[in-house]
């Protein structure tokens, strides 16, 4: 960690040749098409294509498979619930798989008791940057015929059985929102190596265009100059990633291994401070698999401790704020009421209500998230150490007596 900042390579450089171009549309996809290229090459697969976010791209992706309404996607609860809204937004009904008490990742148990005649898909997460136990998850896939996509949001370079997290389901997402690895500020990034999917998700991000394709972005002049093109071969959205967007997670890509390994440090710095801890309980990540460590995250185990109580005296000792796990999507109030703009019609026999996934309900008032994007290593360090104090502030009152 030796940058002491997260912009510090070819952002501006890359910035000042798409401003160079004054958005000429002949020059409209130049620095897109380099991001893609780069992204697909780092990530040894077929096709990598941008959009403006990293919802965008799961839409598109359900959208490209087919599902409609009727079909169910089997989602976990916990975490962003973007992943639950591409299904409303597909127009089909998202079920919740509960997930693993020590991973806090979606488990393949669960998933096999969601299957039903009319699951057409899954969306993994690969929470705080660990992957769930994928090869389990394929098994499941090609017993029932289902299609996988990898919400990898949290994780870029994380490794499974020695294999790269977003290779192995049919189709991986990525984010360059603001607090990921890698972050042009808004974007994101789907990954496949099949061709007939790239081209189907290419046309949805980019207005149905016929003249776009898996490694083709725009339109040309060439091609809009005939009074005769017909230009819509399917119905698709703008969902195109800005060249000033792309222009910065180029650069970024361009230092992925510094932005991913300095998370990965800081997490250990962490570790080192829970040594001795029982009842801070850190997220499992078994001998097979690398984390990249998107955020830090632990289970609160000690009844006598409240959230706030920890949160508030890591502040008071120097820390920055903790995060807390998103609430259960199936427990936000638009579920409750069934707000979806019109698509609870198309729901399928569900009912979102408490007790539909018990251990993640038990889990999420429990973790608590770190941050990890610390680019000064000072920094890094005294977060770890407000850690071990504030560990040993409780630990000590827990001795004394005080703690009842």
């Amino acid at each position: 960690m030796d940058q002491q900042k997260r912009i510090f390579g070819n952002e501006l450089k890359y910035l000042e040749e798409v401003l160079n171009t004054e958005f000429r549309s002949s020059k409209g996809s130049a620095m897109m098409q380099r991001l893609e290229r780069a992204f697909a090459e780092r990530f040894n697969t077929n096709y990598a294509i941008s959009f403006i976010n990293g919802t965008a791209t799961m839409h598109a992706v359900l959208e490209a498979i087919g599902i409609r309404p009727g079909d169910e996607v089997i989602v976990p609860p916990l975490t962003m619930s973007s992943t639950a809204f591409v299904v409303l937004q597909a127009g089909a009904t998202p079920v919740f798989a509960d997930v693993n008490e020590s991973t806090f990742l979606i488990d393949a148990k669960s998933i096999e008791n969601c299957v039903t005649k009319n699951t057409k898909a899954i969306i993994t997460v690969s929470l705080y940057g660990l992957s769930p136990d994928m090869d389990a998850i394929m098994t499941l896939a090609n017993k029932y015929n289902f299609f996988v996509l990898e919400d990898n949001a949290q994780c870029v370079l994380g490794r499974y059985k020695n294999r790269l997290v977003g290779t192995l389901g049919h189709a991986a997402s990525y984010s360059f929102q603001s607090s990921k690895h890698l972050t042009s500020g808004e974007g994101g990034m789907i990954i496949t190596n099949d061709l007939t999917l790239a081209e189907n998700v290419r046309r949805i991000c980019s207005l149905g265009y016929a003249g776009v394709g898996a490694n083709k972005g725009k339109i040309t002049k060439d091609d809009i100059q005939d009074p005769n093109y017909s230009r819509h071969i399917m119905l698709g959205w703008n969902y195109r990633l800005p060249e000033l967007c792309s222009a910065v997670a180029l650069a970024q890509l361009e230092n992925i291994d510094y932005l991913v390994n300095t998370r990965v440090s800081v997490a250990r710095l962490y570790l080192e401070a829970l040594n001795g801890c029982e009842w801070l309980i850190p997220q499992f990540v078994g001998d097979d698999y690398e984390s990249t460590y998107w955020a830090f995250t632990v289970k609160l185990e000690n009844s006598k401790i409240t959230w706030s109580d920890f949160r508030n005296k890591f502040r008071e000792l120097g820390g920055d704020g903790i995060y807390a796990a998103w609430k259960l999507t199936y427990l936000e109030p638009m579920f409750e009421t069934m707000s979806f703009l019109g698509r609870e019609k198309f729901i399928s026999h569900q009912t979102y209500a408490k007790g539909i996934c018990p251990i993640a309900e038990s889990l999420q008032p429990q973790l608590l998230q770190f941050k990890t994007n610390y680019w000064n290593e000072n920094d890094a360090l005294k977060q770890a150490d407000c850690l071990k104090n504030t560990i040993k502030y409780f630990n000590t009152l827990e001795k004394e007596g005080v703690l009842l």
